[in-house]
């Protein structure tokens, strides 16, 4: 039988978090990459407006 997989984010306020995906570039190269993070949902347009 197949494992079931358990979110961390399962418990005790998970709908009080957003996942973030914001596109990157690098300065060195100019590509670009992505990067995901797990904020809270009023650290959103910080996390945003932030570089």
């Amino acid at each position: 039988m197949a494992k079931k997989t358990v979110a961390t984010l399962g418990k005790g306020g998970a709908k009080d978090f957003t996942k973030v995906i914001k596109m990157v570039k690098s300065p060195k190269s100019g590509s670009y990459s992505f990067s995901e993070e797990v904020v809270p949902k009023d650290a959103v347009k910080d996390y945003l407006a932030k570089n």
